[in-house]
């Protein structure tokens, strides 16, 4: 008689041959599809400026808060991120979740200029429909996948290279004087 084959972290023995093991509707701390949409929702579009139309969240409003309010939105963000990550999405699909929230918190991170970016990049919503996309795509990534991962990685890289360069330039221009 054959051994049954057992898969690591498998508490039930396998399904019997053709029967099919419904897929798993929830991520994280049971969070379903329905509660990721409100939580993007809640943190990227819940409110509307009368008249403008503009949407945003709770996300732009904890950067108000002093010292804490952008970590704060930023530990929120990571929600959807880890719940897509403990479903099995796609490595790039996750990896591009993380630059939207690093895009996001970067310009977050600068006065004023941060309050509009939380307004207009909305990553919640962003990786929400990635989530999405990855669940009902039978192919993984794509070279635009590939291709923004990438261009956004070196706009990071230069909105934290550009203040060091700024102050080198003015310690150089400084010491001449």
């Amino acid at each position: 008689m054959a051994r049954p084959t057992y898969i690591r972290g498998e508490i039930l023995p396998p399904a019997a041959q053709g029967m099919e093991v419904p897929r798993r509707e929830q991520g994280l701390l049971g969070a379903s599809d329905a509660d990721l949409n409100l939580i993007a929702s809640w943190l990227d579009d819940r409110f509307e400026v009368p008249g403008l139309g503009i949407r945003f969240g709770l996300d732009a409003l904890i950067g108000w808060i002093p010292g804490i309010g952008d970590a704060l939105a930023a530990l929120a963000s990571m929600f959807i991120v880890v719940s897509a990550w403990k479903r099995g999405a796609a490595r790039i699909t996750v990896l591009r979740m993380m630059v939207n929230l690093t895009v996001e918190n970067a310009l977050g991170a600068i006065p004023l200029i941060g309050d509009f970016a939380h307004v207009a990049w909305k990553a919640n919503r962003r990786n929400y429909n990635l989530l999405m996309r990855d669940r009902q795509s039978v192919q993984r990534h794509t070279w635009k996948d590939w291709l923004f991962v990438i261009a956004a990685c070196l706009v990071v890289a230069l909105l934290f290279l550009g203040p060091i360069a700024l102050l080198v330039y003015v310690i150089k221009t400084r010491a001449w004087h």
